[in-house]
């Protein structure tokens, strides 16, 4: 069964840090695309950050700029995404991602709930 599993959420006090990760069974995605997105309660999912298939090409939301920092070890099959300097507002399930060449969203994962209290 192919699926995207995120770990490592949990509740934070404001300014610490969180690891997420991204483990990818069942196939490899070593040739797409991956990002983070978020969704707080009450508002709409978004991306949060994207990395290309070789992890030579980041993005991020300004939001986390500074902030978040995504990677992936594809011999592992896994993409994690640090936060540090975490804010209440950084408060969300976060999903992870594997994306087609045409930039749709070939295959989600679960998510993982980051709590930050402040």
């Amino acid at each position: 069964q192919v699926r995207l599993k995120e770990s490592g959420g949990g509740l934070v006090q404001a300014g610490g840090s969180l690891r997420l990760s991204c483990v990818a069974h069942g196939r490899t995605y070593s040739d797409a695309t991956m990002g983070w997105s978020r969704q707080a309660p009450g508002k709409e999912r978004e991306l949060v950050a994207s990395i290309s298939w070789n992890g030579r090409s980041t993005w991020y939301t300004d939001a986390v700029k500074g902030r978040f920092t995504i990677a992936r070890d594809n011999a592992k099959n896994t993409m994690t995404l640090q936060m540090s300097s975490l804010e209440p507002e950084d408060t969300a399930v976060y999903y992870c991602a594997a994306y087609t060449d045409e930039g749709d969203v070939e295959m989600w994962g679960k998510g993982t709930l980051v709590t930050v209290s402040s």
